[in-house]
């Protein structure tokens, strides 16, 4: 008897205490995406990380009296918010790199120069982000021009798709590039007219040069993870797809999980190039899907990118008759990574940007499914850019999903046309033609390619305007979404991409309490502000782990 009234004491103990780790944040106007609606809610109650109820203040103070109250101020609070392509290895590099996004071709010889002046001579001077399509003239830079500023060191700077890099003199002599020197398949050394190399190397071509450039070892990965992810907390990421990691890389990841130094949630695709690739798919998984870290997909690369030109096209490019791209990997290639990946029941997640890239992806998939169901997998086409009409309508056949980017619209609004031509533009950039079908769209930003802020992915969605409000009615405005569907694609449909949408995506009972409170009201405000939205507070896990300074 008396062991029954300690039990019954130890239990009102812990009843209590459970009831005062309860949360009640209150006072926001609230939006979540379901399955089959937009729900609005200005109450949100959690305990012990995950979502009790969401709905009304009244009725929920009321249910749970005893409940810690944060009043949210009247702002906006909208479900952590999940990048479905970044690269964050790379977005913490370029944090102590050089990044010449959005410049014009003086301006970038500028900052280059600027930038070496804080670099000990001899040393690497690495940089990414150039763009000759906002250039006058639109053409590939060459060494000569980086020459000419009369630095002492080896230079290499990434194309802002990260799918071609211009080296100086110097960088092309340590790597031993020559008049002589072949491109590897999938590959292009650009040549002037003489045929001497012109300092821009495309796709597989620059692993001629960067084999030559010092690696960061497993401790600078680790912290330069650690800066990306503070960045991505600063604008309401709680999730990021990690779109192709190195065995390396997937270490560091691994030792952070150990030291529970991940403070949001990360999903990196093994990269299918790695050497190390069938050993790391035997081990398995990594982590779960409830976990901060969760490892189940591979990336592979079927092509290059619009702006280098090296998507693989079916017809040749509108402006450069006979050139139709590359591709990275041959078809038997492609097959065998994928089918190996599927083998091991892993994801596979295609980088297939031109017509004939994704036409190849979707034949193989199409042949791997009549050997064995594909659709539980959830297979996906990273950028899924420009297809045909009829390639369109292959995806919901193999539940595949487009994992797309919103912003690359906006930005390679004017390119694109010149690319491809009118006739293509039908199948480019085609979110309406996919959700009308059911397809879901897993939505990212492919930072550093574009900026990491999902807010501007939102905006680009709604208005296929860039943030200038340029081309004033939208691009293409057509193939638009709604604000409703935008939110889906960074919420609970990139959660479905990665199999984690039982435990986020949405703030259903039993999930996990990640949230991001805003300045503004997206569903209300003019469409073309949705881009200057600010993050006030960013949430996971019931932990607020992000507040903006005031």
């Amino acid at each position: 008897m008396r062991l029954s009234h300690t039990l019954v004491g130890v239990c009102a103990i812990l009843a209590s205490w459970n009831l005062q780790a309860t949360t009640i944040v209150h006072n926001f106007s609230g939006y979540q995406t379901t399955e089959r609606d937009l729900n609005q809610f200005n109450t949100l109650v959690f305990d012990q990380g995950k979502v009790l109820a969401t709905g009304d203040f009244a009725a929920l103070s009321q249910k749970y009296p005893q409940a810690t109250k944060v009043d949210a101020g009247g702002k906006v609070l909208l479900p952590g918010l999940i990048d479905a392509h970044g690269h964050v290895l790379g977005q913490g590099r370029l944090q102590q790199q050089l990044d010449l996004r959005d410049l014009d071709l003086s301006k970038t010889l500028d900052a280059i120069k600027q930038f070496s002046r804080n670099q000990q001579s001899g040393d690497w001077l690495i940089g990414r982000g150039w763009n000759q399509v906002l250039w006058r003239g639109k053409q590939f830079p060459t060494r000569q021009q980086l020459d000419a500023l009369d630095i002492d060191q080896p230079i290499w700077l990434r194309r802002i798709d990260g799918h071609a890099g211009w080296a100086n003199s110097a960088a092309m002599e340590r790597a031993g590039i020559t008049r002589q020197s072949k491109a590897p398949a999938g590959g292009e050394i650009i040549r002037d007219k003489n045929g001497e190399p012109t300092g821009v190397l495309v796709d597989n071509a620059m692993a001629l040069l960067e084999r030559v450039i010092p690696q960061p070892d497993l401790q600078e990965e680790k912290a330069a993870l650690g800066t990306a992810f503070e960045l991505a907390l600063s604008l309401g990421l709680t999730g990021v797809h990690d779109a192709g990691v190195e065995k390396q890389t997937l270490e560091a990841y691994r030792q952070l999980a150990a030291e529970k130094a991940i403070p949001l949630r990360i999903y990196p695709m093994i990269s299918g190039d790695d050497k190390h690739l069938p050993e790391l798919l035997d081990a398995g998984y990594v982590g779960a899907p409830d976990e901060k870290l969760y490892v189940r997909s591979i990336k592979v690369y079927a092509d290059g990118a619009l702006g280098s030109r090296g998507a693989a096209l079916l017809q040749p490019y509108h402006d450069r008759p006979g050139e139709k791209g590359l591709l990275i990997h041959q078809k038997d290639a492609l097959l065998k990574q994928i089918k190996m990946a599927a083998d091991n029941k892993f994801q596979v997640n295609v980088h297939a940007i031109g017509d004939r890239a994704n036409h190849i992806v979707l034949d193989i998939f199409h042949t791997l499914n009549k050997e064995n169901d594909q659709k539980p997998f959830r297979h996906r086409i990273e950028h899924a850019q420009v297809l045909t009409l009829e390639d369109i309508e292959q995806f919901p056949t193999l539940n595949l999903i487009a994992s797309m980017q919103p912003v690359h619209a906006t930005s390679d609004k004017n390119m694109a046309g010149d690319r491809l031509g009118k006739e293509r533009l039908e199948g480019a950039y085609a979110w309406r033609k996919f959700l009308n079908q059911g397809t879901k769209i897993a939505s990212g930003s492919d930072f550093p390619v574009e900026p990491v802020n999902p807010l501007f992915g939102l905006h680009a969605a709604v208005t296929r305007r860039d943030r200038q409000g340029q081309p004033e009615k939208g691009w293409h405005v057509e193939e638009a979404m709604t604000m409703e569907e935008a939110l889906r694609s960074f919420t609970l449909d990139a959660a479905y991409a990665s199999h984690q949408e039982q435990f986020i995506g949405n703030l259903e009972p039993g999930k996990f309490a990640d949230f991001v409170l805003l300045d503004r009201d997206i569903f209300k405000i003019d469409p073309q502000e949705i881009w200057k939205a600010q993050v006030l507070e960013t949430w996971v896990e019931g932990e607020k782990v992000y507040a903006r300074p005031e």
